[in-house]
C-alpha cells in the first residue's frame, strides 16, 4: 500500500510538472540590430547554429536585421510593438548598454526589457591596414600627437558609442583631446574594416570577433587589444595595449533579452535553454569559432550585471560630457 501510495504521488507530479512545462517556441527569431556583418550578426548566428545543433529546436532560427542607433530601433520595436513574442530575442552588446546609459536609446530605460543571457565576451581592438606605415601601436600614437587631424577613425557607431569611448580613451591616455580626433561613424562592426580596406580611413576602433575572418592574409594589422593580458591560441601574437604602455582594457559582452510581455515560462523556457548551451560542447566550439570568450550569465544574475553596468557607463560618458 505504501509502495502504490508513493507511486501515486509520483505519477501525479509528474502529470503536473508536464502541464505547466513550456515546450519550445513554434517559431524562432533573433534580432540583430545592424547590418549583416558585425558583431550583432555573429552574436545571433552563434546561437542559431547552437541550437540546431544541439536538436534544441527543429527547424532553423531566423536572423532579422534591424539597423539603426546601434540597438535603439530594434529596442523600441520589442518593447512598443511586439513585447509578447515568446520566440524572438535581440542581441545586445556593451555598446548597447553604453548608449542606454546615455539616454539614446529615447523615452525606455534599462528596466524596460527582459534580459535574458549572456553567450561570451569579446575585447575592443584597434587595427590599420596591412600595408599602413604604423606597425605597432606605439608608431600610430606617436602620429597622432604629431598631428591629429592626419589619421582618421571609422568605427560602427556613433560619438558617445563604446567605439568612440575607446578611441577617446586612448586619446586622453596619450594627453589628447578627444575633441580633436577625426572619426567617421558607420553603421555596424563591418562597414568600417570595408573603409579601411578601401583606404578610405585610416584606423579601425572595434571589438575582435569583427576582425577574425581577416586576420589570415595580408588585409589588416591588428595594432592591440584591450585584454589584461594576451590572448590565447592565434590571437596570442596580438599585443595589448597594457603591454605597449597604455593602460587600456575594454571587455565587450554580448548576450541577449526579450520583450517586456514575455510570460514567465516562455521566459524561463529560454533561461534553461542557454543554461543548457552554455555547458554544451557545440556551444563552446561556435564560441570559440567567433573569437568570444566564456562569460556565462542568464536571468536574474545577468540582470542584475546589466543595470551595475549601465551605472558605471553613465558615470564614464558623465566625465566626457554625454551626459548629464
Amino acid at each position: 500500500m505504501k509502495k502504490f501510495i508513493t507511486l501515486l504521488a509520483t505519477v501525479s507530479l509528474l502529470l503536473c510538472t508536464s502541464a505547466f512545462a513550456t515546450s519550445a517556441p513554434n517559431r524562432t527569431e533573433c534580432i540583430a540590430p545592424a547590418k549583416p556583418g558585425g558583431g550583432f550578426d555573429l552574436t545571433c548566428k552563434l546561437v542559431q547554429i547552437s541550437l540546431l545543433e544541439t536538436q534544441t529546436i527543429d527547424s532553423p532560427m531566423r536572423v532579422t536585421f534591424m539597423p539603426g542607433g546601434v540597438g535603439a530601433v530594434a529596442y523600441n520595436a520589442i518593447i512598443a510593438q511586439r513585447p509578447a513574442e515568446p520566440g524572438t530575442i535581440v542581441a545586445f552588446s556593451g555598446g548597447s548598454l553604453l548608449n542606454l546609459a546615455q539616454g539614446k536609446f529615447g523615452r525606455y530605460n534599462v528596466n524596460e526589457v527582459r534580459w535574458l543571457a549572456s553567450v561570451g565576451t569579446d575585447y575592443g581592438m584597434i587595427a590599420v591596414n596591412y600595408d599602413s606605415p604604423y606597425k605597432n601601436l606605439t608608431d600610430l600614437m606617436a602620429a597622432f600627437k604629431k598631428s591629429p587631424e592626419s589619421i582618421v577613425f571609422g568605427a560602427g557607431a556613433s560619438i558617445g558609442s563604446q567605439d568612440w569611448m575607446k578611441t577617446a580613451l586612448l586619446a586622453k591616455k596619450a594627453g589628447i583631446d578627444p575633441r580633436k580626433m577625426r572619426y567617421v561613424a558607420f553603421e555596424g562592426g563591418g562597414e568600417p574594416i570595408t573603409a579601411l580596406l578601401g583606404n578610405h580611413i585610416q584606423v579601425v576602433s572595434g571589438d575582435l570577433s569583427e576582425t577574425l575572418p581577416y586576420l589570415h592574409g595580408d588585409k589588416i594589422r591588428i595594432l592591440a587589444v584591450y585584454a589584461e593580458k594576451r590572448l590565447g591560441g592565434e590571437l596570442a601574437t596580438i599585443p595589448t595595449a597594457k603591454e605597449q604602455g597604455y593602460d587600456l582594457v575594454w571587455p565587450v559582452i554580448r548576450g541577449f533579452y526579450m520583450g517586456p510581455k514575455v510570460s514567465d515560462e516562455q521566459y524561463q523556457w529560454w533561461v534553461e535553454t542557454f543554461q543548457k548551451l552554455q555547458q554544451s560542447a557545440e556551444f563552446k566550439q561556435q564560441r570559440e569559432l567567433r573569437g568570444l570568450f566564456e562569460f556565462n550569465m542568464t536571468g536574474k544574475e545577468l540582470d542584475d550585471y546589466v543595470k551595475k553596468q549601465v551605472i558605471q557607463y553613465h558615470e564614464m560618458a558623465k566625465s566626457f560630457g554625454l551626459a548629464k
